[in-house]
């Protein structure tokens, strides 16, 4: 069973394979290793020493001096470790240009998946190749959802953190008769082909969705009323989601009644990253009205708790708009740090360059690092021993967070001043 990884390990995950996807080489001179968990560590670095030789017979003498120190760094690397297990590792090498042609450096990298690698892979390519990688961050929890009452229904996805509504319908079936006779039953036979119809229409769109996710773990079906139940026994789901398929009841349908039962599905729906980002903004609203409560908002109050070490918990739009700026004095060392959103980066740090060092009155400012404010967050965080959260932009929670929060936010270990 893969373990599964918090938010700030898969964050780091994505932004290292980002890293390395803008790394380009020259020719075929950047080697990419894959190493299964069961592979011993000596054959692999057996099977790279015969590739070292082999690379001897290539003609440019640069090119083969670049492919051959990139295999030996990856041999020191993988020096490194005993074995591959439990997911096995994948190192990445090559003459990387620092500032033009002829800056080569030589650069090596390795990569503890999320999941199991299957494969053993050797490759020299221009690019590394990180394909089998990016694979892994697709999302794997993935719920189908399905509201429905006699008059509208919504399909959904839930993949991940991620809710998408891929269609809504209308029925388009009268109400009830309410007259008698002959006249009543009729109505109320083409009443029931309508519905029939209906459900044939939701069900067909719902199986072309959902059989797209081979791995999907559940199919949450609601709506108020007995129409749900209808729905189901009319047979028209494929009969692969039997076994998946949870009733939840709901007080609305079509689009209100998504979000309405992935939080009456909470149970069924546990594992969802979704479910648990909504917790975390909710139990965060809740300890804000709360006359004891320990939440705290506010970019400088949250950074002071931080570095206090007063958090128990950082909460952290992905979406955060901003950086931490270090700027230095070139003539006298003097460094101060800002924290800027990406338009100011644009127009107050132009200004704030052309003033006078506070320090020696020389017009010598400038930037010394630019750091995603996430990215400062985190590390502090892992100093103080505080727990971090990435909390998703695409649910409505997480964009009431950004905005309502400036997208950042904290548990207290205690109240302030207790």
């Amino acid at each position: 069973m893969v373990q599964k990884r918090g938010s700030i390990e898969l964050y780091k995950f994505r932004k290292l394979l980002n890293e390395l996807a803008s790394k380009e080489g020259k020719g075929t001179e950047l080697v990419s290793i894959y190493v299964p968990p069961d592979r011993p560590i000596s054959d692999v670095i057996n099977y790279l020493r015969q590739e070292y030789a082999t690379a001897s017979n290539i003609k440019s003498k640069t090119t083969r001096k670049n492919v051959q120190d990139a295999i030996e760094r990856a041999i020191q690397r993988l020096k490194l470790f005993s074995d591959a297990k439990p997911n096995g590792i994948a190192v990445f090498s090559g003459a990387i240009p620092q500032n033009g042609p002829g800056t080569e450096k030589v650069e090596v990298y390795h990569v503890i998946p999320p999941e199991p690698i299957n494969t053993f892979l050797y490759s020299c390519d221009s690019k590394f190749r990180l394909e089998p990688l990016f694979e892994q961050l697709k999302e794997k929890d993935v719920y189908g959802i399905i509201v429905i009452d006699n008059e509208e229904a919504a399909v959904a996805v839930v993949k991940g953190k991620r809710l998408e509504v891929s269609k809504t319908f209308t029925s388009g079936v009268p109400g009830k008769h309410r007259a008698g006779g002959q006249s009543a039953r009729r109505f109320e036979r083409l009443r029931e082909q309508n519905l029939n119809e209906y459900y044939k229409r939701v069900a067909e769109h719902a199986n072309e969705i959902f059989l797209s996710y081979p791995e999907i773990r559940g199919i949450i079906v609601a709506g108020p009323g007995p129409t749900k139940e209808a729905f189901l026994k009319a047979g028209y789901l494929h009969y692969t989601f039997k076994d998946k398929i949870y009733v939840v009841d709901t007080s609305y349908s079509g689009e209100s009644g998504v979000r309405e039962a992935i939080t009456k599905a909470s149970e069924q729906l546990k594992e969802s990253r979704l479910v648990e980002e909504k917790q975390l903004i909710q139990r965060l609203m809740s300890e804000v009205v709360s006359q004891n409560g320990k939440a705290i908002y506010g970019e400088q109050a949250v950074r002071n708790a931080l570095r206090g070490g007063m958090l128990e918990l950082l909460l952290i739009s992905e979406d955060l708009d901003r950086v931490e700026v270090k700027i230095e004095c070139s003539n006298c060392g003097y460094t101060k740090t800002e924290t800027l959103n990406s338009d100011e980066v644009q127009t107050v740090l132009p200004n704030i360059l052309s003033q006078k060092c506070p320090s020696c009155s020389n017009q010598t400012l400038q930037v010394k690092k630019v750091t995603p404010l996430i990215d400062v967050l985190i590390e502090e965080a892992e100093e103080s021993g505080t727990d971090v959260e990435l909390i998703s932009g695409g649910h409505e929670e997480g964009e009431m967070f950004k905005k309502a929060f400036g997208g950042l936010a904290g548990f207290l270990k205690g109240r302030m001043g207790s």
